[in-house]
């Protein structure tokens, strides 16, 4: 009888961490798949002084909202969505510029054109190098292009910026194991569960590390 109980209680509570975390985003916030508006110095705090309430500053809030609730959503489902929406927030946080030129840069990653990719989004770095988002691109395209050395300071970098970046340790976790240095991939994949507790497929995927890493089947 109470049967679909246990998912409204799921929808409940993912609805409502999504409402609060879009109640910290700007107003004037335009649809994903157009450029954010542009970000003057002034959007920034006084260095010392209180955090201003500015665009950037209720960005960060929504983001570090959905973050917190990404570290306790109930289940696979839940916390897959909460992702999708995170990484939305960082893709479209730049400039127009900086966000035409990641979109470019995936594409042409997409498309097997590893330099061009690396082109691009060294170039949106220059642009704007508090971008966390554009280092982890840069990280998994210069992957792709053999530059091993090169992502893992972009994914350095990346973690600096934004130390919950689940997504970059992700990465990092991968890069390790195509190196079979098992113990690095199940270092970082600790960390991504550290912060993403519930992503899909991630406990299977840290005792298959594990037992790489240590010799261990539990």
């Amino acid at each position: 009888m109470a049967r679909g109980r246990p998912w409204l209680a799921v929808a409940g509570w993912l609805l409502a961490a999504c409402l609060a975390a879009q109640a910290q985003l700007p107003a004037d916030k335009p649809p994903a798949d157009n450029p954010p508006a542009v970000r003057s110095p002034a959007d920034k705090p006084p260095v010392g002084g209180p955090q201003a309430d500015t665009p950037a500053a209720r960005r960060r809030a929504a983001v570090n909202r959905l973050l917190d609730a990404l570290k306790t959503a109930p289940d696979e489902q839940a916390a897959m969505m909460l992702e999708e929406q995170v990484q939305q927030i960082w893709l479209h946080a730049g400039t127009p510029a900086v966000t035409l030129l990641i979109s470019r840069g995936l594409r042409s990653l997409q498309a097997g054109q590893t330099d061009e990719a690396v082109d691009s989004l060294s170039d949106a770095i220059i642009l704007q190098p508090d971008d966390a988002e554009a280092w982890h691109q840069r990280a998994i395209a210069r992957f792709h292009a053999g530059d091993v050395t090169g992502a893992i300071r972009d994914l350095e970098e990346t973690i600096k910026l934004e130390p919950r970046n689940f997504a970059a340790f992700r990465t990092l976790s991968e890069i390790a194991a195509s190196r079979q240095d098992w113990k690095g991939a199940y270092a970082a994949w600790q960390k991504v569960l550290e912060i993403d507790p519930r992503t899909p497929g991630g406990e299977e995927k840290l005792r298959d590390l594990r037992k790489h890493a240590l010799g261990e089947d539990t």
